[in-house]
């Protein structure tokens, strides 16, 4: 399973898309203290829209105590990184965990946290003169990337609300 990781996000409206692409994907979110705001915030419940009941959401009060409750192989997205996410294999087997880290809006994953794990170390390319793109933009980047190399696991390849055939019936 793929799940991502927000550590300690600053921005409601970027962790309720981050909330909606984790439901639409399956994907459990993992929310690391502390937020730059409250999780029963408007912004947070708009822009999260009707998907906030369906994401499966779990809460830490430090990275330690996040590392401790989740064994497996964590990359952490960060502009420090020496390879970029497209260079690494996703690939999980079923019984393997996988965890998407991004830091928060302002500063990122702490130093400290990366310079434990640098081989682990992931960069998004942009030009030089970029210091970083939107949050909710880069997780959908990267766990898009990670869902491709795994077939998109159980994802509908069709539309199933109106149907196979909406588009030939109009």
């Amino acid at each position: 399973m793929i799940h991502i990781v927000l550590y300690q996000p600053e921005i409601p409206q970027n962790t309720g898309n981050i909330m909606r692409t984790c439901a639409a994907t399956n994907s459990p979110l993992h929310l690391i203290k502390p937020y730059g705001f409250y999780l029963d915030e408007k912004h947070l419940r708009r822009s999260g829209m009707d998907y906030r009941e369906d994401v499966d959401l779990h809460e830490y009060e430090s990275w330690e105590e996040f590392e401790a409750a989740n064994p497996g192989v964590k990359w952490l997205i960060t502009r420090y990184g020496e390879n970029t996410y497209s260079d690494v294999s996703f690939l999980c087997p079923y019984e393997e965990d996988l965890y998407l880290v991004f830091g928060k809006e302002s500063t990122g994953i702490d130093k400290e946290i990366l310079k434990k794990d640098l081989e682990h170390c992931l960069r998004i390319p942009m030009v030089p003169e970029a210091r970083s793109l939107n949050l909710s933009n880069c997780v959908a980047l990267v766990l898009y990337e990670a869902l491709r190399q795994n077939q998109f696991y159980d994802l509908s390849r069709y539309e199933v609300i109106k149907g196979r055939e909406f588009l030939k019936n109009v």
